[in-house]
């Protein structure tokens, strides 16, 4: 005989047996026999004493729960089942529960067993996850979502006799032999794997803080996007119009980028037939700057002069109302200012033991005038003095490339005796000149506009003397700006 039929044959004979029985025989009928719902009955066991209140429990199985069952908490008797009924497709229990028994309003239900073969109950009690909200009341419902149910011993002597009855243990007989040949040969591997997991582990352990700051940030990240949802929306609705007309003019867009690559080769091209013709423009260009260079500040300088023309850039401050202050250095020295009045010319020491060389002069400031090729020269000029014959174009210049230290010119230049030329850096004599920017001023042995190394130093006796000869132009403000009062 099978279990179903067996149990089919003790309900069968249990059934004349609680209707002979009466009262007995209702309150130990079980829920399995098909009575789907019990009346009360009074029995004095678990009743409270006092009038109580009631309470309504939904269970998904009450097993073989009965009426007048006990209701306890923590194992202590405080009221009994009154009605069990059936409600679609789970149980209703309406529990009396004593008045002076308070319990939370969201506390559970469930169905307990006293023993391994005792009667069922029901247990009520706080909720384990949960803090204790309200009070339980007359009429109040414990839902489906807290109610529970205990494992009953069959269910646990059927999935014991599945596992022993040859399926579970030689399911795990057939794991254990397939894991152990997976594994062969392959402990070290798995011993590695296991380290490297343990190191991996323990890398998250001592980072735990930082993923905790992460995922918060990250918490706080989606809170505010979820706040500024509609915004967000709002941008992504905005972008479809620019995508649409994107998506229109794909085939333009991909015609540019080709035309684009074609642009490149092109342009590779006209680079490389130019190359030739570039180079020559830059090669033009290289003149002029180094002009530009050799002239340094004067340029910035002379557009800053040119902005207060024809006044200089300092003299807004001495120009006071209606007249402008004049400050001027003289240099009194009786000798000099003697020598400038009663001589015509001073008669040289040192070029008047030399025959047949003429006397130098102030050369003429009408334009720089490069070495020539007459030693000899002609004897002309101002009244009271001779000019200074032009310079041939070898022998009377250092080679500019390998300047000397000191250079002597030959006497053939007819240059004053004394007269040298320094090294740029040399230290200079009494009464020489230096050259900042290598070209020869007027007023010395050597053409005027002669070019020569920036820094080179001239000797006092290459500085020709004054000859006392003054020539000047008087007259109102605008004679001076027109010439000066003294050329």
């Amino acid at each position: 005989m099978s279990e179903r039929q067996r149990a089919n044959h003790q309900c069968g004979v249990a059934r004349p047996l609680r209707i002979l029985a009466g009262v007995l025989a209702v309150a130990l009928l079980p829920a399995g026999c098909g009575l789907p719902e019990v009346v009360d009955l009074p029995l004095p066991g678990g009743r409270p004493a006092g009038a109580g209140y009631t309470v309504t429990v939904e269970f998904t199985d009450v097993l073989d729960l009965v009426p007048r069952a006990a209701v306890k908490v923590d194992d202590v008797t405080v009221g009994t089942v009154e009605r069990i009924s059936l409600a679609g497709w789970h149980a209703r229990v309406r529990l009396r529960i004593d008045r002076a028994v308070r319990l939370p309003g969201n506390a559970t239900a469930a169905v307990r067993q006293s023993s391994l073969l005792g009667e069922k109950y029901v247990a009520v009690a706080p909720p384990p996850t949960e803090p204790a909200r309200g009070r339980l009341a007359d009429g109040d419902l414990i839902p489906l979502s807290r109610t529970t149910r205990g494992a009953e011993v069959e269910e646990v002597l059927a999935a014991l006799g599945l596992l022993l009855n040859g399926g579970g243990l030689a399911q795990l007989r057939t794991i254990n032999i397939e894991l152990g040949k997976a594994l062969a040969g392959r402990e070290p591997a798995l011993r590695d794997t296991l380290t490297q997991l343990d190191t991996f582990l323990a890398g998250l352990d001592r980072q735990k803080a930082d993923i905790v700051r992460a995922i918060d940030a990250l918490d706080r990240l989606t809170g505010r996007l979820a706040r500024q949802r509609q915004v967000v929306g709002e941008a992504l609705d905005s972008l479809a119009p620019g995508l649409t007309v994107l998506a229109r003019q794909r085939a333009q867009l991909s015609g540019a980028l080709t035309a684009l690559g074609q642009l490149g080769t092109v342009g590779t091209r006209v680079v490389e037939r130019s190359r030739a013709d570039t180079v020559a423009s830059v090669q033009a260009l290289q003149p002029i700057l180094e002009q530009l260079a050799r002239a340094g500040d004067d340029l910035p300088k002379s557009l800053d002069f040119m902005l207060s023309y024809p006044f200089p850039p300092n003299v807004t401050g001495a120009i006071v109302g209606d007249f402008v202050n004049l400050s001027v250095t003289a240099d009194l020295d009786a000798a000099s200012i003697l020598a400038n009045l009663l001589a015509a010319a001073p008669t040289p020491t040192r070029r008047d033991a030399r025959p047949n060389t003429p006397t130098p002069s102030r050369p003429s400031s009408a334009g720089p005038a490069k070495p020539g090729g007459n030693p000899g020269g002609k004897a002309g000029g101002k009244p009271g003095g001779g000019v200074l014959p032009d310079l041939p174009l070898t022998g009377c210049l250092p080679d500019l490339k390998n300047f000397p230290a000191t250079w002597t010119p030959p006497e053939e230049c007819g240059l004053p005796e004394g007269c040298r030329l320094l090294k740029p850096g040399s230290p200079v004599p009494l009464g020489g000149l230096l050259l900042p920017k290598g070209v020869v001023p007027p007023g010395t042995a050597f053409a005027a506009g002669t070019e020569l190394p920036a820094g080179t130093v001239l000797t006092a006796d290459c500085v020709l003397p004054l000859t006392g000869e003054v020539t000047g132009q008087l007259g109102g403000l605008l004679d001076v700006l027109g010439g000066g009062l003294i050329q």
